[in-house]
């Protein structure tokens, strides 16, 4: 499926053209629930804590409407939905790890006692999972 822009024309750059993809507050812990394994949608919302079932929703049909997220509908009673990450959609968080890294890095920041031990673990919604 190919992406139809919200903006056409309206993208100043790349950054700008990515962050229309993956703003907001949740796209982003969507997409590395996502990068972990295939989910129901019930799954989803307990990987992301605090994102309101609308919100899911509306961000899950986004990032398929983006060619992001593949959504698959098993014809069974009852019905079963699955959400997984398209190619297009892996690749996006393989562009992400390196922003994880710098979040790693630098949440730690002037905290003391925060060594390269601490640097290391990972930060929910900022490292690999």
């Amino acid at each position: 499926m190919t992406r139809i822009v919200r903006r056409p024309g309206a993208f100043v750059c790349g950054i700008d053209a990515a962050m229309d993809v993956i703003g907001g507050k949740w796209k982003v812990l969507i997409l590395w629930a996502l990068n972990e394994k295939t989910c129901r949608f019930g799954e989803l919302r307990r990987a992301v804590p605090g994102v309101t079932e609308k919100v899911l929703s509306s961000h899950l049909r986004e990032l398929e409407d983006d060619g992001i997220v593949h959504r698959e509908v098993y014809a069974e009673v009852p019905p079963r939905v699955e959400y997984s990450l398209t190619p297009l959609g892996l690749s996006l968080n393989a562009a992400l790890e390196p922003l994880g890294a710098w979040g790693r890095a630098h949440i730690y920041r002037g905290v003391e006692g925060a060594g390269a031990e601490a640097a290391a673990e990972p930060v929910a919604g900022l490292g690999k999972r």
